[in-house]
């Protein structure tokens, strides 16, 4: 059964490692976010329907706040990108905490993509 997206992803602009906590493992990078989940881009699958903890290293990217976002998620789905040798994976957030979704709306407030285009002047 296919579920409609609610919420509008964001892409974020900066290089935000994220790790399996308890493997000690960098799983890949963050693609998008919301408040209800992620796009992770890995170089390897994760198996869809694990459930694992996540850190997201807010803290080494520019801009973003100083801070380590510890969350439990579920591994939707992951898909091999077309023509390329990296990996889209899906995570749903399992449980937000308030610090969980403020340290989530400040990143997306600091590096969040823009589809706006610059104004130009004649």
């Amino acid at each position: 059964m296919s579920r409609i997206r609610m919420e509008r992803r964001r892409k974020v602009t900066a290089f935000t490692p994220v790790y399996d906590v308890r493997a000690n493992l960098l799983l890949g990078y963050l693609g998008d976010l919301t408040l209800k989940g992620a796009l992770l881009v890995s170089e390897k699958p994760i198996e869809a329907g694990r459930t694992m903890t996540l850190a997201i290293d807010f803290r080494d990217a520019p801009d973003a706040p100083p801070a380590r976002m510890t969350v439990s998620a579920r591994v939707a789905w992951c898909k091999l990108e077309e023509r390329r040798t990296y990996y889209n994976v899906g995570m749903e957030f399992l449980e937000i905490t308030d610090e969980n979704r403020r340290l989530i709306e400040d990143a997306l407030a600091k590096f969040e993509f823009s589809l706006k285009k610059p104004k130009t002047t004649a």
